[in-house]
């Protein structure tokens, strides 16, 4: 115990105003890492399946592959612009049913989030905007790559219901 307390109080000083310049911005950093991740799987699930699969749904009462896919995108220029402190420059993507239409409308919400994500550090991210309540700017970010990783687990089943492998499920090279 006496070691633990040690060790601890060792590396509360060693963490303190001396800290490295790696330990800057760290939850920014996170909060980027876990975007880049997901940003990954869903452009390359766009890429991936076939026009002919963008209109697939399991069931009539839920969306199709498409409509997801848009509906993503539309949520990333409103999400991300709600913690920018923006209007939406776009929307409506998930109305639209071409391959090419869907994958620009997702393509372009991408790269505004990450325009966003790099207006931010750890500062500014937890500057408060009108979201659910009053959030820190960099929460409503980990909001949107939650979304996002909860629709890209149905265009997995969607996937995988059409005999695709995931883009997460590949082997690495």
């Amino acid at each position: 115990m006496k070691r633990l307390l040690i060790g601890t109080a060792a590396a509360v000083v060693l963490t303190g105003s001396s800290a490295p310049a790696f330990a800057q911005n760290v939850y920014t950093a996170a909060a980027k890492a876990q975007w880049d991740m997901i940003k990954g799987n869903i452009t390359k699930t766009a890429a991936k399946v076939g026009e002919e699969n963008y209109s697939f749904k399991p069931t009539p009462a839920v969306r199709s592959l498409g409509e997801i896919l848009g509906h993503v995108a539309d949520s990333n220029f409103g999400i991300c612009a709600t913690a920018a402190g923006e209007k939406p420059p776009a929307t409506g993507f998930e109305k639209k049913t071409a391959k090419a239409d869907i994958v620009k409308g997702l393509n372009d919400s991408i790269a505004y989030c990450d325009k966003v994500i790099a207006s931010l550090d750890d500062t500014k991210g937890a500057e408060m905007v009108k979201f659910i309540g009053p959030t820190p700017k960099l929460m409503v970010i980990n909001f949107n790559t939650g979304h996002c990783n909860e629709h890209y687990g149905n265009l997995v089943t969607y996937m995988r219901l059409k005999g695709i492998v995931p883009p997460s499920s590949e082997p690495t090279k």
